[in-house]
């Protein structure tokens, strides 16, 4: 009964008063006033139907889905959810503390959920339909959404949103969540600061872009930064920052413009940091050239499960991008560009820790040589599941250990001694 008034309202209120929400200049207390006055007349036309009805709590509700994100809007202001995985309208997955369950929470049907997603999309110049049934979208908060809809997604409409932690602003933050220790966030600083090129590797979710966002904080404020990104997630606190995002082809199937087709068109825009959102085809051997040509400091994301994943990963990228090279000059231009990789999980308890700051220090046998300058040493898991283990040095410094000093950071060699 319920239900049914509450997407016939929804369906008169879209209808006849769609004006309102395609406002963004509309202040929200004028929107919500309008909604409610809307809600009102409606509900002496409804009188009969409304008895013994909660209309305060109906009036919330609809509220939720045209102000805020509808039937999830308490998740996403739950600070202790981390992810709201939407499997259609009737399974809401909640991750808290690193685990997934089942929530209580459910959509009405298919349409109140397509609203939300339509919802998500207008701010965007993304778009769903039976001829492009998915898309990756960025919250103004720097929440990431990834939707898709049938025919490919057979049991309704799916949402996966990953929200931003923006209880992550600083180093300490990070050391404070269990992300890496003084020394190591000590080391990374340093590293930033000397324009040092790092790679953030990881499987999904474990926080990558995070602890990129939070360490490019310390990136110079005199310095020109372009950011390329498939779907824009990064927001740079810098006075000096060019946002670039790639974008999709449209309904005729041209438009398309690729993250490689942005990396190139940014070595003409006076980079003085180049910040890749996340390396995924051909860019690769694009970024590491431009690397070895000066445009040292470079950040980049890439997923991969160990650091050495990310040799292989990067390696297949160039050779499936078409251009005639071999793996040995792949290798070369790697050793020669990459200085450390920044390799973070998420373990089994849920939480998400760098595991690997690893090296790349030239070539052996012909391969690329990898060294781990810090390391997680798991120790074992306690009786309620909590990971134990501490961070080590492995006693390598760094090859380019100078550069700190040439660049006026202080930074003790002790930090590097073995544990």
């Amino acid at each position: 009964m319920v239900d049914m008034l509450k997407v016939k309202i929804r369906n008169r209120i879209i209808s006849n008063y769609g004006k309102l929400f395609s406002n963004e200049d509309l202040p929200p207390k004028e929107l919500e006033e309008a909604i409610i006055q809307i809600l009102n007349e409606m509900a002496q036309e409804e009188q009969a139907n409304l008895q013994g009805i909660d209309k305060q709590k109906l009036i919330q509700e609809l509220l939720n889905d045209f102000l805020g994100f509808g039937p999830i809007d308490s998740l996403m202001k739950d600070p202790l959810v981390t992810e709201i995985m939407i499997n259609g309208p009737k399974k809401i997955f909640v991750e808290r503390n690193g685990k997934a369950q089942l929530s209580e929470i459910t959509f009405t049907d298919d349409k109140q959920l397509m609203y939300l997603i339509y919802k998500l999309l207008a701010p965007t110049r993304r778009r769903v339909d039976e001829s492009s049934p998915f898309a990756d979208i960025s919250l103004k908060d720097g929440s990431r959404v990834n939707i898709i809809i049938p025919p490919l997604a057979l049991d309704g409409p799916m949402v996966t949103i990953r929200k931003f932690l923006n209880i992550l602003k600083t180093t300490d933050d990070l050391i404070a969540f269990g992300t890496f220790d003084k020394r190591m966030a000590d080391f990374l600083v340093a590293c930033i600061k000397a324009k040092v090129n790092i790679i953030f590797s990881g499987s999904t979710g474990v926080g990558k872009t995070t602890t990129l966002g939070v360490l490019s904080k310390h990136i110079s404020n005199d310095e020109r930064i372009v950011t390329i990104e498939d779907t824009a997630e990064l927001h740079l606190d810098k006075p000096n920052v060019v946002r670039l995002e790639a974008r999709t082809r449209n309904m005729d199937g041209k438009g398309e413009v690729s993250i490689r087709e942005l990396f190139n068109n940014s070595l003409r825009m006076r980079p003085e940091r180049i910040i890749l959102g996340e390396i995924r085809s051909s860019e690769a051997l694009d970024m590491l050239q431009a690397i070895c040509s000066g445009h040292t400091g470079s950040l980049a994301v890439l997923h991969a499960n160990t650091p050495s994943e990310v040799i292989y990963r990067l390696e297949t990228m160039i050779l499936v991008s078409g251009v005639l090279i071999s793996i040995e000059a792949i290798h070369r231009q790697m050793s020669a560009a990459m200085d450390i990789i920044v390799h973070q999980e998420q373990l089994h308890d849920g939480s998400r820790k760098v595991t690997y700051i690893t090296q790349v220090n030239g070539m052996k046998d012909g391969q690329i040589n990898l060294e781990d300058i810090f390391i997680y040493d798991l120790e074992g898991i306690d009786p309620d599941g909590k990971v134990r283990g501490k961070w080590k040095a492995t006693g390598v410094i760094p090859k380019f250990y100078k550069r700190f000093e040439k660049a006026g950071i202080q930074i003790s060699p002790e930090i590097f001694n073995k544990d």
